[in-house]
């Protein structure tokens, strides 16, 4: 169990827009159909080892998904403000792990809640940190990966709960290769409670083609969105964008914590991409109570795509009902990496359109998830302003907003 001590560094408590469990490993197995169970997710012995396969292959997404052991919340938190001068590699980064025993609260959620009171976090929204990245692997196989999230997201009710204790905002993992099968989730979805859907950000490419998030075949479940008033987030992840270093004659296969120097620096950005097509596509016009965010994406992409929306206004204004900086500014939200211009990300978007995510208990994210006000401190955030951020805009996006 974490440690129950940990100091309190505000004076309110927090809304955590960026919490992670760590899959139990019957999560996409526990409810699957029959038909599916060779098709979609698996564990097996190879080498001596065991693995996990996708569609009949051996995933790599994660280097150990049993998460046994587990590294230390926060283990490379210098690491991603770029402070590694000694080149050390992962493994001495990482540091010791930690058998996942030792953590009930990374798949208990009672045990979590706990944690959570020690923390100072009032509530918190909960995404997958092995879901993310296996659509992909069965883009090939629609109806399977169909069938693999409605499984994922029957064990995530199950174990965690859409809206546990209203503190624990589980958000169903969303797969958009079958439009019915999206709406039947996100239906049954809601009847459970869900405050929060998420999915990773980029164009839907099936074996039949590429479709936009904003083709009308996807209408009727951006409709229930729209009149539920629950909030749509994107949240990083291995998707289809990420296959696109193999132009460059690199693997496509994504490791976590094992990229290459190019994989780090590649300006190909599914998030940016995703967003810039919604506005061009006036989605927001036709779903106007809709409410998103982007979470684990960081926030250099939103001040790259309000750049590229300035000068595309100026060049077509009657492309867009109005400037679509101020679409964007009305639908969405941001949670910044901690170590990001998070000043910058406030006078572009408003203290209003910012959330904080501890990432917790990632080893790539805040060990002490309060710790965050020090970063809003030292970019100059007033104490309404961090409470705005670390608080009340996540508090006001789980409150569903019905139309």
């Amino acid at each position: 169990m974490a440690d129950t001590t940990a100091p309190r560094y505000v004076d309110f408590d927090l809304f955590d827009c960026d919490n992670h469990y760590y899959e139990a490993t019957d999560a996409f197995t526990r409810h699957i159909e029959p038909e599916f169970r060779n098709r979609g997710m698996q564990w097996a012995q190879v080498d001596g080892k065991t693995r996990f396969l996708v569609g009949g292959k051996v995933n790599r997404f994660i280097p150990n998904p049993t998460f046994d052991p587990v590294s230390k919340p926060g283990a490379l938190d210098e690491y991603f403000r770029g402070r590694n001068p000694k080149g050390a590699g992962m493994g001495e980064l990482f540091g010791e792990l930690e058998p996942i025993a030792e953590r009930p609260e990374y798949r208990n959620r009672d045990a979590r809640l706990e944690v959570m009171d020690a923390q100072g976090i009032e509530a918190a929204i909960f995404l997958p940190t092995l879901g993310v990245g296996m659509e992909q692997a069965l883009r090939a196989d629609v109806p399977a990966a169909a069938a693999a999230f409605r499984a994922f997201n029957r064990w995530l009710d199950e174990d965690w709960g859409f809206a546990y204790r209203d503190r624990i905002f589980a958000a169903p993992m969303l797969s958009f290769l079958d439009p019915d099968a999206l709406v039947e989730t996100t239906e049954w979805s809601l009847t459970r409670d869900a405050r929060f859907f998420v999915t990773v950000p980029g164009p839907i490419v099936t074996p039949a083609g590429g479709r936009s998030p904003a083709d009308p075949v996807y209408d009727r479940f951006w409709s229930m969105c729209n009149e539920a008033g629950a909030t749509f987030l994107v949240h990083g992840g291995f998707g289809y964008y990420n296959t696109l270093i193999s132009l460059w004659g690199e693997n496509p296969e994504f490791e976590a914590f094992r990229a290459t120097p190019f994989r780090s620096i590649i300006s190909a950005s599914g998030v940016h991409d995703f967003f810039a097509n919604l506005i061009a596509n006036r989605h927001f016009e036709r779903f106007p109570n809709l409410r998103m965010a982007a979470v684990e994406t960081g926030s250099d992409w939103a001040v790259s795509l309000f750049a590229k929306l300035k000068k595309s206004f100026g060049q077509t204004p009657t492309a867009y009902p109005e400037d679509p900086r101020d679409t964007f500014r009305r639908h969405v939200w941001v949670s910044p990496y901690y170590e990001e211009d998070l000043a910058a990300l406030r006078d572009l978007l408003g203290a209003d359109r910012l959330l904080m995510g501890s990432d917790w208990p990632h080893a790539e994210g805040l060990a002490e998830p309060a710790r965050f006000i020090k970063d809003l401190d030292n970019n100059g955030f007033s104490a309404a302003d961090a409470k705005r951020v670390m608080r009340d805009n996540g508090l006001e996006l789980s409150r569903r907003r019905p139309a």
